[in-house]
């Protein structure tokens, strides 16, 4: 018999076994993640920054863009710099990626066809572009430093295909789905504004179950509350918890009772204000940087897609079950001040050999990150939601586990404890 905490008479973490009276302790643990669906106000930010990025790379592949946006309702504020040769109209990239996500009511938050869009970009401080650029260097990969300084993180799990820690995965698959019944009219009275929040109880390192989902559904005012509680159970929670629900989960819609004002009608929305829901839920570290709207010569956004893919291939090799990496960048400087790599007590070879390995097959160079994955093009808008890493369905190149035979192969015969 299994007894969690706030479940009956037994003591927190007390498994007791029919064979005997006294309990025997067991590693219960409960961990959290939340996402929000791409109506949410600071996700509406996230993707309007980056459909600026891409409208500047698909016309100038070296273009230096840094977009951060702010929302209101009936106002959208694009501000930052950028210098590029292109020409685009940010009224009319904003404008859409509002209709895109489904705000085409004023009475929603916002409307497309009559908010206003102020844009208040600028030329890239010159200072900075000077730090970044350069020309003398003799290696073509030290012809570019970093635009930035910072501290970057990837990391890795094998709890889920994706190699990502289940409770942001399934909270992410949520918060699509809640999109997906509204597009599809399965739901007709869903709105575009949500979020999502699911807590994993855990033995050990063993996911068990989702122990909680909490879901935050815009809606409609003349939906009724039960109404809506059914039907997102049945039509949300449902198939994508499949295997993960027990009947002692918990599942709670709308816990304010109402959600009719939603949208930048309730709250403002800005760039770069759901960075963990971005990346690993809070699993892992976090250097504290966006990655939306910034090209990838700012290594916030290109050094931390770096050390995912190093992670990744750390774990397609066999080498842990669980690993983070860690980079550190000084502005206008191409080479990393620091690269770590732990395995978190799950590797099969020490984390300073591993390390060694990954700095023999991994160039940290920006230039050598923009070239090796391939970054200079506009594919951003798409990871602007539902986060960045795991995106399978995307194929994003920092996902592909194709360098873990060269992390092999530079370790050589080092290869002979086994993972925990």
């Amino acid at each position: 018999m299994r007894a969690l905490p706030g479940e009956g008479p037994y003591p927190p973490g007390a498994v007791y076994s029919t064979l005997g009276a006294m309990p025997r302790e067991r590693s219960i643990r409960f961990v959290s993640a939340e996402s929000v669906t791409e109506g949410h106000p600071d996700k509406i930010a996230d993707r309007i920054s980056d459909a600026v990025l891409d409208a500047v790379l698909a016309q100038d592949p070296q273009g230096r863009v840094a977009c951060e946006t702010f929302v209101t309702q009936g106002l959208i504020v694009v501000g930052g710099e950028v210098t590029a040769e292109a020409r685009f109209d940010v009224g009319q990239i904003a404008r859409r990626v509002i209709r895109d996500i489904g705000y085409i009511k004023p009475d929603y938050g916002i409307s497309f066809d009559s908010c206003a869009v102020a844009n208040v970009m600028r030329q890239q401080s010159p200072d900075i572009a000077q730090a970044v650029l350069r020309r003398q260097a003799r290696e073509r990969f030290d012809r570019l430093g970093a635009g930035d300084q910072g501290i970057m993180f990837g990391y890795a799990t094998d709890e889920t295909p994706e190699r990502m820690p289940l409770a942001i995965t399934l909270a992410h698959k949520l918060a699509k789905r809640l999109a997906q019944v509204r597009r599809e009219g399965s739901l007709l009275y869903l709105r575009p504004d949500g979020k999502t929040q699911v807590t994993v109880a855990y033995d050990g390192d063993k996911p068990l179950r989702a122990h909680t989902v909490l879901l935050a559904a815009q809606h409609a005012d003349d939906v009724q509350t039960e109404q809506l509680q059914e039907e997102l159970r049945r039509f949300v929670v449902e198939p994508v918890l499949d295997g993960w629900l027990e009947k002692e989960s918990t599942v709670l819609v709308n816990t304010s009772g109402r959600f009719v004002v939603g949208g930048p009608a309730s709250d403002t929305g800005m760039t770069g204000r759901k960075i963990i829901a971005d990346t690993y839920g809070g699993y892992g570290s976090h250097g504290g940087g966006a990655f939306s709207g910034k090209d990838p010569t700012k290594v916030d956004r290109s050094g931390a897609y770096m050390a995912r893919y190093v992670a990744v291939n750390v774990l397609a090799g066999g080498l842990a079950k669980k690993c983070e990496v860690q980079v550190a960048y000084a502005i206008g400087r191409p080479r990393p001040l620091a690269v770590n790599v732990s395995t978190l007590g799950t590797g099969t070879v020490s984390d300073s050999a591993l390390r060694e390995a990954v700095l023999k097959v991994f160039d940290f160079r920006p230039a050598a990150i923009i070239e090796r994955l391939n970054l200079r093009r506009p594919i951003y808008e798409q990871f602007s939601c539902y986060g960045h890493f795991g995106r399978l369905e995307l194929a994003p190149p920092w996902e592909a586990a194709d360098q873990a035979e060269e992390i092999l192969r530079a370790l050589g015969p080092r290869r002979t404890r086994k993972a925990k």
